[in-house]
C-alpha cells in the first residue's frame, strides 16, 4: 500500500515522502480499516519537524485521523466488516489501510460523508472539550475565537453557535475575513492585531468575552488577557504563532479570570467516560445537522505536499482532507 512516511525530522518537509509499505498486520484488539479520507492537522506538520509534544520514532506514517470502512475486526470489538468508522491513533492515518485499537474508533455520524467525518474528530473534540467541558459554556455567553481560519478555530465557532453562544472570530489575515464569515457565520470577524480589545467590546455592546478560545498564543494571548471578562475563562489551546506567551499572575488575579490549559486527547485518555460522552455529544449534534466541518480542499494523497505547504504558510480556511488511493 501507499503511505506518507516521515523518515527524518526537518523544517522543510524534505524528510517526508510517499512510500510503498507492506499491508499492516492487525493485532488482537485492533481494527483493520480501509482509509477513504484523512484530514491534516497542525500537529501532523509539527511532528515532521519534531516540534510536537508527542514525538514518534522515525520512520513513522503521518496522520492523526481518518474515516473509512472496516475490513477486519475481532468479533467482540463492536465493529464488523463494512462498517463506516472514524478515528485515529496519533500516527498512521495517511495510508491506504490502517490498523488501530478498537477504542480509538467510533461509528461515523449517519448521513455524513467520509471527508467530513475525517475532518470532524480532532477539531470538534478539541473545541467541545475546551468550550463546554473545561469552559462551562452556557447559552448566551460571548465567545472570542482566535485562529478562526484553522480547523480547530472554525470548529469552535461552529460549535459555540450551535450551542446558542454569540461568537466573535479573529484572524490575522484581512483577506480571510469574508471566507471565515461565509463558512463559520460568526456574529463578527475582526483582525487579531494590535490592541483589538476595543473591537471586541464594540461588537459586544461594551462588554468583554466570557470565554476566549486561543490556539494562537504570542501577542494574541497577551491582548486576550484584556478581552476576557471578570469571572471568564481564557482557554490555552496552542501556539501557532510560534511564541509561548508569559503572563503576570496579577492580571488574572485583578481581573478575576481563569487561564485553562487544553489537551483534549489527554483529557479523554485520563477521563475515558467523559471522552465517550464528548464523542456522543458531537455525534448527536452532527446527525441533527447542527454542526458541519469546514473543508478548504480535498486532495489525493499524492498531492500531500500541497496540503502541508498550504498549512505551513497559513493559506487555509478550513481543513485539508487527503484521499488515499485517489
Amino acid at each position: 500500500m501507499q503511505a506518507l512516511v516521515v523518515t527524518q525530522l526537518t523544517p522543510d518537509l524534505s524528510g517526508v515522502a510517499l512510500a510503498d509499505l507492506p499491508l499492516p498486520t492487525r493485532a488482537a484488539g485492533e481494527v483493520l480499516v480501509r482509509v477513504r479520507a484523512a484530514s491534516l492537522n497542525f500537529p501532523d506538520l509539527l511532528m515532521t519537524r519534531g516540534e510536537y509534544q508527542f514525538k514518534p520514532a522515525v520512520p513513522f506514517t503521518s496522520g492523526l485521523e481518518f474515516a473509512g470502512e472496516v475490513i477486519e475486526a475481532d468479533p467482540d470489538s463492536g465493529f464488523a466488516p463494512g462498517d463506516r468508522v472514524m478515528g485515529g491513533n496519533k500516527t498512521g492515518a495517511f495510508a491506504e489501510i490502517a490498523s488501530v485499537p478498537a477504542d480509538k474508533l467510533s461509528p461515523m455520524p449517519v448521513g455524513m460523508d467520509f471527508a467530513a467525518a475525517a475532518a470532524m474528530g480532532a477539531a470538534y473534540s478539541t473545541a467541545y472539550t475546551g468550550l463546554v467541558e473545561l469552559g462551562g459554556l452556557r447559552e448566551g455567553q460571548w465567545v472570542l475565537v482566535h485562529g478562526a481560519s484553522g480547523g480547530v478555530g472554525l470548529a469552535a465557532c461552529d460549535l459555540a453557535r450551535a450551542l446558542g453562544a454569540p461568537v466573535i472570530a479573529t484572524t490575522g489575515s484581512p483577506d480571510k475575513i469574508e471566507r471565515i464569515a461565509a463558512l463559520a457565520h460568526p456574529d463578527a470577524v475582526i483582525l487579531a492585531e494590535g490592541r483589538f480589545r476595543d473591537a471586541v467590546a464594540e461588537r459586544n455592546g461594551g462588554a468583554l468575552a466570557d470565554i476566549v478560545f486561543d490556539p494562537v498564543g504570542g501577542d494574541v494571548f497577551d491582548e486576550s488577557t484584556r478581552c476576557v471578562t471578570f469571572g471568564g475563562k481564557l482557554i490555552v489551546v496552542g501556539f501557532t504563532s510560534g511564541r509561548i506567551a508569559d503572563v503576570s499572575t496579577n492580571i488574572p488575579l485583578i481581573k478575576g479570570f481563569s487561564i485553562v490549559g487544553l489537551r483534549a486527547g489527554e483529557y479523554a485518555r485520563r477521563f475515558p467516560d467523559r471522552g465517550r460522552a464528548i464523542n456522543q455529544a458531537i455525534r448527536a449534534l452532527a446527525e441533527a445537522g447542527r454542526i458541519t466541518p469546514a473543508i478548504d480542499r480535498t486532495l489525493p494523497l499524492s498531492r500531500w505536499r500541497e496540503g502541508f505547504e498550504a498549512m505551513a504558510c497559513r493559506a487555509l480556511v478550513g481543513k485539508v482532507v487527503f484521499e488515499p488511493g485517489a
